[in-house]
């Protein structure tokens, strides 16, 4: 049985150097060479509660409160982010809204210019590629950010659909956590954003919401199914790690 005061062995000792790295500790226990059935349904233990291994726990444990000794970054501080990108409003980043039309608005629902200098040059277009010239007969004063009208007769309520990104140099703290940056392609842009759900899970866990199990997915009719059903009302000793 381990004690908290026991020393580290080798793979023990790499396994901890391995963890801190990325918080992965199916990862760090085959990089310290546990097999990997060790590492994928037990190694997790070692890095989440002080039973299994409680030396591994508290070496793991002082690694990390140094290092956030060193970098002044308390779990308080964490957690606050991770809420922060869970909870923000993707609708502060980008939309995707529904704008009227140019006749949602326009005397008598006709064609509605933004102003003089606008028509002119639709005149001056037509006349260029001799085509027919347009009527103002809508008026001006067209506002594309405008709600659809619900009786428009051209759109009938239903206006013009388009994205638009907001100025990220005016987003709330909640929306700046959620935003990771703006990527151009080809056809335009793509904003950038963290993951949600993964936060709130990190919280979650963060606050002990998440009691860590193994689920197995069996066939009923494959070997280990049957062993399990026949097993049904007795106990199922673990396998020992290899340790």
């Amino acid at each position: 049985m381990a004690t908290p005061d026991q020393p580290l062995d080798a793979r023990e000792q790499r396994f901890v150097d391995e963890y801190v790295v990325d918080l992965n500790p199916e990862r760090a226990a085959i990089e310290a060479g546990y097999s990997k059935s060790t590492a994928r349904t037990v190694a997790y233990t070692w890095s989440s509660n002080d039973k299994r291994k409680p030396h591994v726990y508290n070496a793991i444990r002082a690694r990390l409160e140094k290092r956030a000794e060193v970098t002044k970054v308390t779990a308080d501080m964490v957690l606050a982010r991770y809420w922060q990108i869970a909870t923000a409003d993707p609708n502060e980043l980008i939309q995707y809204r529904r704008t009227c039309c140019r006749h949602c608005y326009g005397e008598g629902h006709a064609y509605q210019w933004i102003d003089d200098a606008e028509y002119e040059r639709a005149i001056h277009n037509a006349t260029i590629n001799d085509t027919e010239i347009p009527e103002d007969d809508g008026g001006y004063g067209y506002n594309p950010t405008l709600s659809p009208h619900a009786l428009c007769p051209k759109c009938f309520g239903e206006g013009h659909g388009q994205v638009h990104a907001n100025d990220t140099r005016k987003l709330s703290p909640e929306a700046l956590a959620l935003y990771a940056g703006v990527k151009q392609t080809k056809e335009g842009f793509e904003i950038k954003t963290h993951d949600q759900l993964n936060a709130l899970e990190k919280v979650a866990r963060l606050l002990g919401m998440f009691k860590e199990s193994l689920n197995l997915d069996v066939d009923d009719k494959s070997a280990l199914g049957q062993l399990l059903r026949s097993a049904a009302g007795h106990t199922i000793q673990p396998v020992q790690d290899d340790d």
